[in-house]
């Protein structure tokens, strides 16, 4: 501890400029991962606020919720033995709010069941981020596909499919809309309980079936993941060039008899400082971000995740400067000394 302080104080500027870096690769891996985060919470908050249980659709609907029909008698099964099981349709349709400005949406229909109100014929419940729309309980809206109108009957949190928010309505009047009758989706809080003809999906594995979400998420999550290692390999390549330069002082160390777990000590602990120092500032930098960010970006980084990261972040470190010191072990105390000298 002691060697490694008096390092970093020796040089000063070598360790700032590494420390600097770490600082900037962590602050912009924690704001990609605040916007995955927010991404992810716009683009499939409905479905992500769903208990733990199984999503069903049917077999021939190559995995995509838009081609899915359940059939009656199979539904009627699932939603007699599944306890508080539901089924489900959704389709994007346009909210008119006025005679000059339409919205996107995604209309939700659904059996009775215990997670969501029950709407009555003519009337809607919307995401509450329709609220800065100007609309409010007791408007008369209307959609696109229709000319009657649907009174607001009130509003719901977290909302949102496809980076629309949701409006819930009543089946008939669903049915009216989009012409069907038949239900996409049954969700069962029962885990895994295979049905002839349907495919089953754990919540995850139903939310990796819509491609938008699955694209989006995919992406940035490789981005976090690059900028992961390379930090790693910066630590890697900077330790070793500190190696090389003192391969002499090393000699003479391990001359004097200080033995290699000692050294390897030393960079761990070097590299620990400069680690931590570079992501305590970097966290702090970015929820001051996810203070002053406008309230139109999707932005959410828990606390849960930064502290996921910044120990991503440490054992990749760890693991580059103990790459960066394999040459200390060969390290043969006279020759390192001969070279030192040269």
């Amino acid at each position: 501890m002691i060697l490694a302080w008096k390092e970093i104080k020796n040089n000063k500027a070598k360790f700032s400029i590494v420390g600097s870096i770490i600082l900037l690769i962590s602050l912009l891996t924690f704001i990609i991962s605040g916007l995955a985060n927010g991404l992810s919470q716009d683009n499939m908050s409905l479905i992500k606020n769903f208990p733990d249980g199984t999503f069903y659709m049917a077999e021939d609907s190559n995995n995509s919720y838009a081609q899915s029909r359940i059939d009656e008698k199979k539904q009627m099964q699932l939603l007699e033995n599944g306890g508080d099981s539901f089924a489900f349709s959704l389709q994007m349709g346009n909210l008119k709010i006025d005679s000059n400005k339409q919205k996107n949406v995604s209309l939700m229909t659904y059996t009775d069941n215990k997670y969501y109100q029950n709407i009555d014929n003519g009337e809607i419940v919307l995401d509450h981020s329709l609220k800065k729309e100007g609309i409010k309980a007791g408007d008369q809206l209307s959609f696109r596909q229709s000319e009657n109108s649907f009174e607001v009957a009130g509003f719901v949190d977290d909302a949102r499919f496809n980076h629309s928010p949701v409006v819930l309505i009543n089946q008939k009047d669903f049915n009216n809309l989009f012409r069907t009758q038949a239900f996409q989706i049954v969700f069962s809080p029962i885990s895994n309980k295979d049905i002839d003809g349907l495919n089953a999906y754990s919540n995850s594995e139903f939310l990796n079936t819509i491609p938008s979400y699955q694209a989006e998420q995919m992406t940035l999550n490789m981005i976090v993941w690059f900028l992961i290692i390379i930090s790693g390999m910066l630590f890697a390549i900077f330790f070793y060039m500190m190696n090389v330069q003192k391969l002499g002082m090393y000699g003479i160390l391990k001359a004097l008899g200080i033995r290699t777990n000692t050294l390897y000590t030393m960079i761990w602990t070097q590299m620990g400082i400069i680690t931590v120092s570079a992501l305590i500032s970097s966290a702090l930098l970015s929820q001051v971000f996810q203070s002053i960010a406008p309230t139109s970006m999707p932005y959410s980084l828990p606390l849960t995740s930064t502290i996921q990261l910044s120990i991503l972040f440490i054992v990749v470190g760890f693991m580059g400067a103990t790459l960066s010191g394999i040459q200390i072990k060969r390290i043969d105390p006279l020759q390192a000394i001969q070279q030192g000298e040269a």
